[in-house]
């Protein structure tokens, strides 16, 4: 995967330099007391972890299980907030690499915090910068099923795809993809910059890796993360009690470990132990690239081992079968950016399959996208009009498509919370997969 430095690491290069920035102030306890941020479990799945809840923030609740609109750079890419609230989206997860390099943290805590600067009134996570590891390493995106079979490279990279990121034991050297300039990211940094960004949930820095990395390099990366999150937790410690006058940010640490069943369960239980100065992590993420058929299967060794009063986050997931089986495996939140994306390539999700608008078939076909879909793009447009759209290049095109595909995503994982409380998600998982994935049995 990525070049592993650790006998030779760089110093500071650019951008935030690692060192720490002011002190403690005195007579402040370290264990701050974690106001305005909690998780309650509601309603449980009979012989499975998977349940409803409620994650309490400074910014409001969400209820879960609950899928975490994507806006990377502090926005969703074509839509409004306002949009977000109306296709009943909870909350929005930002990326702090992105927002590091443009605009920066100091000009987002300036403007009163990630949720202000994007006139969002709700809560918001930020990811750690750990996913550019694999992204900016690698040159892959979020992949699910890719084919491993008797393949194992730690140097691999994706075709076409230049190494913009190095890791060591300290942290990890990226090289911009924006202009080309250095920048040195460390668990403290990332700790400073989330702080600064002022988001309601923050990640664990990680390293990412993909699931050709040999069982060796999957062994020595995770005891890196592992001290990188030991490393989190106490400057989260130490930043919380610099700045007790701000609401509380829950602290996620981030599970890693590939398709390892035993590296999986003791990345978890050892994240479960840790503490700081009187804090421990306030929830975890399931990270890392995962076998798509066996999703369920590896979240389930991470939740088994985690402790069930705290909120499970899987990363980087948003296709419904595979929320399915995060869900019954006991993942109470959702993110990823696949619904505004394949909305931006014509792509169309709808309760019977996915579609492409831009097909000769929609060009006179005057039904929405979805016949029984609540979006503001289904009451007020058809099919040919986004046909129209898409193929004449209209930017609106973008705007229209993404709403439906965010609010379908949105509105799936609500009904799903819906079937957990009134106690029939198996009827409700088997019948919507049964019409989602004709032919495929449901999982």
């Amino acid at each position: 995967m990525i070049q592993d430095d650790s006998m030779n690491q760089a110093g500071p290069i650019g951008g935030v330099a690692p060192d720490r920035v002011g002190s403690a102030r005195p007579g402040v306890p370290a264990a701050v007391a974690q106001t305005g941020f909690g998780f309650s479990v509601g309603t449980t799945l009979p012989d499975q972890p998977g349940r409803t809840g409620s994650i309490s923030t400074p910014h409001g609740p969400i209820a879960t299980p609950a899928f975490i609109v994507v806006g990377t750079r502090a926005s969703v890419r074509a839509v409004a907030p306002r949009d977000l609230v109306e296709l009943g989206a909870q909350a929005v997860l930002a990326n702090a690499y992105h927002l590091y390099l443009q605009p920066g943290p100091e000009l987002v805590e300036q403007a009163g915090g990630l949720a202000a600067f994007m006139g969002w009134n709700g809560p918001t996570m930020t990811d750690s910068g750990g996913f550019q590891v694999l992204s900016l390493g690698a040159g892959f995106k979020k992949v699910l099923a890719m084919d491993t079979a008797g393949l194992a490279n730690d140097d691999v990279i994706a075709p076409g795809k230049d190494r913009l990121a190095r890791v060591d034991d300290d942290g990890v050297t990226f090289k911009s993809h924006r202009d080309g300039s250095r920048h040195r990211f460390t668990p403290e940094v990332s700790m400073r910059i989330q702080h600064q960004l002022g988001a309601d949930v923050i990640f664990a820095f990680d390293e990412c890796t993909t699931l050709m990395n040999s069982r060796a390099y999957q062994e020595r990366s995770l005891e890196r993360t592992e001290a990188w999150a030991q490393r989190c937790l106490a400057e989260h410690a130490r930043l919380t009690e610099e700045r007790v006058e701000r609401p509380y940010q829950g602290l996620f640490g981030v599970v890693q470990g590939a398709q390892h069943e035993d590296l999986r369960r003791r990345a978890a239980s050892r994240l479960a132990a840790l503490t700081a100065d009187g804090l421990s992590f306030d929830g975890f993420g399931i990270g890392g690239a995962l076998e798509k058929e066996n999703l369920g299967q590896i979240c389930r060794w991470v939740t088994d081992e985690l402790p069930g009063h705290k909120p499970r986050h899987l990363l980087g997931i948003a296709e419904p079968e595979d929320i399915f089986a995060g869900v019954e495996a006991g993942a109470d939140t959702f993110d990823c950016v696949n619904p505004s994306r394949t909305a931006r390539n014509g792509a169309i999700y709808t309760r019977t399959g996915r579609y492409n608008v831009d097909t000769l078939a929609n060009r006179r076909a005057f039904e929405p996208l979805e016949p029984d879909c609540d979006c503001s793009t289904c009451a007020q447009h058809s099919r040919a009009y986004l046909h129209h759209l898409v193929k004449s290049k209209e930017l609106l095109f973008y705007t229209l498509a993404t709403i439906h595909n965010e609010r379908f995503t949105v509105r799936l994982v609500d009904d799903i919370r819906h079937s957990i409380e009134g106690g029939f998600f198996a009827d409700f998982r088997d019948d919507f997969l049964g019409r989602y994935l004709p032919g495929r049995r449901p999982r």
